[in-house]
């Protein structure tokens, strides 16, 4: 059964039936909500804006999601443990209703069951269009994924890929035709992004990464980046921002820190709740994952105009140009990396012309004008050719 969650919606997005009606479908709202969460609810919010009525599906949501308040739109909770029981037969009868009595146009998803399950339903049983919103390089899927997604690769009208990397993997892996999948970059607006910096001692710097702890985030890698650094920098200082997602590699980061003599240098800040001043406290923004889609997180960096180190995988490359916003290194490479800051931190004019190229980056590249210009042109040509 579909059930609206009795949520504030935000006043500025009331609904407005004349409008066309995008849902936007997602696994889960988990208790710490992560990139892609966050960018479905800020989706959801820009949408009224452009001229269109949002709306948000869900198969689960934690009693303690840290989901802002009011939310952006309503949102409907569709409970699913499994894509392949009675339930979730019974679920798809729901859910063609559901598109029909809200008059849903278009079906946004966003993650495995949503792409899948969803997908499959609305186009084997209503007359909506579907898009897939594809973040990743397929790091959480499994072999039945795999196979499901080239069985269902003429199933969307349209993909969206967060990188150029991710969208050959969806041409080359999943075998979505090239015409059908576009680059989307996520944007943001510049002017949230400037934030006074405290004083701080001549000699002191701070490097610091934000993402939630999990392995695939590459966080003993900076610990062990920090730990040859140390001894060379004596006024430098490391931190992690981010919700631990996987404690028993929490527990292993923070035994790594101890045995590395980092406990005074090295700190972790858990989950923040204001990244512009988090970020305004730093000297340098280092992204050691070993998986990315597009990191949300470089292009924050850039927007605060930090110098910027990342590993060299998913679209990365996209954001960060190499020798000029900041450096690029290997994955699972310590060396490399503390070799890569070591650069900067030696060089304070380099760093700061590289933080004011990532920042002028931003302003022509991903700003949030040009992601909705051309999420709204597809919207339109998908509507137009009903």
């Amino acid at each position: 059964m579909i059930t609206a969650l009795p949520f504030d919606i935000s006043s500025a997005n009331a609904e407005h039936d004349s409008l066309p009606h995008i849902l936007l479908v997602l696994d889960q709202f988990p208790k710490t909500l992560g990139g892609g969460e966050r960018i479905v609810l800020r989706l959801a919010s820009l949408l009224p804006q452009y001229g269109y009525r949002a709306s948000i599906l869900t198969f689960s949501i934690h009693p303690e999601s840290d989901l802002p308040q009011p939310v952006p739109c309503p949102i409907y909770l569709l409970p699913l443990k499994r894509t392949y029981d009675l339930t979730a037969f019974r679920g798809a009868f729901e859910l063609r209703r559901f598109l029909r009595q809200q008059h849903v146009q278009i079906v946004q998803t966003f993650f495995e069951s949503s792409d899948l399950w969803a997908g499959f339903v609305t186009k084997a049983l209503s007359d909506a269009r579907l898009i897939w919103s594809r973040r990743d390089m397929g790091i959480l899927r499994t072999r039945k994924h795999h196979a499901a997604y080239r069985l269902m690769a003429k199933t969307p009208d349209a993909v969206f890929a967060v990188s150029e990397e991710v969208r050959q993997h969806c041409i080359e892996v999943d075998r979505v035709a090239p015409a059908r999948v576009q680059t989307i970059y996520n944007g943001l607006d510049l002017a949230d992004w400037t934030a006074p910096r405290p004083d701080k001692d001549p000699g002191s710097t701070h490097i610091t990464t934000v993402g939630n702890i999990r392995r695939v985030k590459g966080h003993d890698v900076f610990i062990r980046a920090a730990a040859a650094l140390a001894p060379q920098f004596p006024g430098a200082s490391f931190s992690i921002a981010g919700a631990v997602l996987d404690p028993a590699y929490f527990a292993e980061l923070e035994s790594l820190v101890r045995d590395l003599n980092l406990s005074g240098r090295f700190h972790f800040s858990g989950s923040v709740s204001n990244l512009r001043k988090h970020l305004a406290t730093a000297d340098m923004f280092v992204l050691p994952s070993r998986s990315e889609g597009f990191s949300n997180a470089i292009v924050e960096a850039m927007a605060a105009s930090l110098p910027v180190v990342a590993t060299r995988v998913g679209g990365n490359a996209e954001a960060v140009e190499e020798g000029v916003s900041g450096l690029l290194v290997p994955p699972d490479d310590a060396a490399a990396l503390a070799a890569a800051i070591a650069r900067l931190l030696g060089n304070p004019a380099e760093a700061k012309s590289m933080g004011e190229a990532g920042r002028r980056r931003v302003s022509e590249s991903f700003t949030t004008e040009a992601m909705m210009r051309r999420i709204t042109a597809t919207y339109e040509h998908l509507l137009s050719s009903t």
